[in-house]
């Protein structure tokens, strides 16, 4: 298949490029800046080498006059090559780098380890190009930047992953792409000692996908301390697998929740993870799994736009609840997920105690019918038409849906 383009713009200054694997990270890089001078970590030569000497990439550089690009490829294989990068950007201004990782930028440090990529990045000095480089994320597909290739049910089903998406086996696919992770991120860098209890947390978080994160419920699942389920959830917001959304409570009018919720990145990692069995019942994963492909739209509309909105849920100790709330400069969005071709009244309801308590608050409930309607103030959008008028720097209004 040809290059699909992607909402990232190509910059003129140094940046850092996050993402998980698969993400078409590299794909998009070697597309954009097909004259750069690229430095792939991945490469167990071009990795050796530069971890004994980091210093070697100013010769790498003076070997490629004409290469002011240089694209570092996973750069928290080597972090010592940050301090190089410095110092070649303060000694020419000429050279703009990129520099890749599968890691997050928000880094925590609440759990003990012998040797973890990330945080070595930031032992390291990742704070030490501020100023000098940006941060930028790539999310994966959206459903404006597939166009007329976006496929509803196959997105709900396998993902938006063009690792995936280009696959010709899909479910393979998948299925090899969390086993992969724990053995290239995970065990290979000894972040864990128990492979076994973490694959383990990764079957039993999956039934926290769309949910409020109970981290106590998991951990007796797991057999493992809450102490541990807390790291192992860290280790998957490290590594970009997994985030979670805050409750709204920007001027709260009712006594709200205060717990997180939890999501993986893409619905088809998280179908991969999530066991199914006779006492499953299809449509509660599909609902789950629905929500999730609206959360990953939401998070990168925001990242492509320049984070001007912040995402949230809402969710009161009486029970009303929202699945999204975008908090802008200049609006508030509350968005509500249904897994349903039909709209009951019922599902109006946690919008609308929302909309009481901000009526300033624009009101959407995506659903899986072909009808766009108006109920009570609430604009009633088929999901699929919504995720393809997602387009970055332009709001979501009903008129532009």
């Amino acid at each position: 298949m040809a290059f699909i383009g992607r909402f990232l713009q190509k910059n003129s200054t140094s940046f850092f490029l996050f993402g998980p694997r698969g993400t078409g990270k590299t794909t998009w890089l070697k597309e954009i800046y097909n004259d750069a001078l690229y430095i792939d970590l991945l490469s167990p030569d071009v990795f050796r080498r530069l971890l004994a000497k980091p210093e070697r990439l100013h010769q790498l550089i003076g070997g490629n006059p004409n290469r002011n690009v240089i694209i570092i490829d996973e750069i928290q294989r080597v972090p010592e090559l940050l301090t190089v990068v410095h110092q070649l950007i303060e000694e020419n201004k000429k050279y703009q780098f990129i520099l890749t990782g599968s890691f997050s930028r928000n880094l925590k440090s609440n759990y003990s380890l012998k040797r973890c990529s990330s945080r070595k990045l930031k032992r390291s000095g990742i704070d030490l190009l501020a100023g000098r480089a940006l941060n930028i994320t790539m999310h994966p597909f959206i459903a404006s930047e597939l166009g007329d290739h976006f496929n509803f049910e196959n997105s709900l089903n396998n993902g938006m992953l063009p690792l995936v998406f280009n696959a010709k086996d899909k479910a393979i696919t998948l299925e090899s792409y969390i086993t992969l992770y724990i053995k290239e991120e995970v065990q290979q860098e000894g972040i864990i000692r128990n492979i076994g209890n973490f694959t383990r947390f990764l079957e039993s978080i999956s039934f926290s996908h769309g949910n409020v994160l109970n981290v106590a419920e998991v951990a007796r699942d797991c057999e493992v301390s809450r102490k541990t389920v807390e790291g192992y959830i860290a280790i998957l917001e490290d590594l970009l697998l997994s985030f979670t959304l805050p409750v709204f409570s920007k001027r709260a009018k009712r006594i709200l929740i205060k717990h997180e919720k939890f999501y993986f990145f893409d619905a088809g990692v998280f179908r991969s993870l999530r066991p199914g069995g006779p006492l499953d019942y299809p449509h509660e994963i599909d609902g789950v799994c629905l929500e999730g492909l609206v959360a990953q739209h939401l998070r990168a509309w925001i990242s492509y736009s320049s984070g001007k909105h912040t995402l949230y849920f809402w969710r009161t100790k009486s029970g009303n609840e929202v699945d999204f709330i975008l908090y802008g400069e200049k609006s508030i969005l509350a968005i509500e997920v249904k897994n349903s071709a039909k709209i009951h009244k019922k599902d109006l309801s946690g919008l609308k105690a929302f909309k009481e308590d901000y009526p300033q608050a624009q009101c959407f409930l995506l659903y899986r019918g072909n009808e766009q309607l108006k109920m009570n103030d609430i604009y009633c959008i088929p999901c699929k038409r919504f995720l393809m008028s997602l387009v970055p720097g332009r709001e979501i209004e009903a008129g532009c849906i």
